[in-house]
């Protein structure tokens, strides 16, 4: 059996890439919210932008749940 290393520096440079991107979206989410809350004027525009990051965290771990179960993968990706 062979290691395929092309494949697995893909494999290792996508994981890093998207667990880099999740923690920073997350910790701005947490940022957004922690300056909704101090501000003296309207917090809604930095709750909207929270829970963006919030929800945009949310869907790449789905994704990433799709593309790891076969069976989901299978169904909703059709591959």
């Amino acid at each position: 059996m062979a290691i395929q290393w092309d494949a697995f520096l893909i494999v290792a440079v996508i994981t890093w890439a998207s667990a880099l991107f999740i923690v920073g979206a997350y910790s701005l989410g947490v940022r957004m919210l922690a300056v909704g809350e101090d501000a003296q004027r309207s917090a809604m525009p930095a709750r909207l932008a929270a829970y963006g990051c919030f929800a945009l965290c949310g869907l790449v771990v789905i994704f990433g749940i799709i593309l790891i179960v076969p069976s989901l993968s299978a169904r909703i990706l059709g591959a």
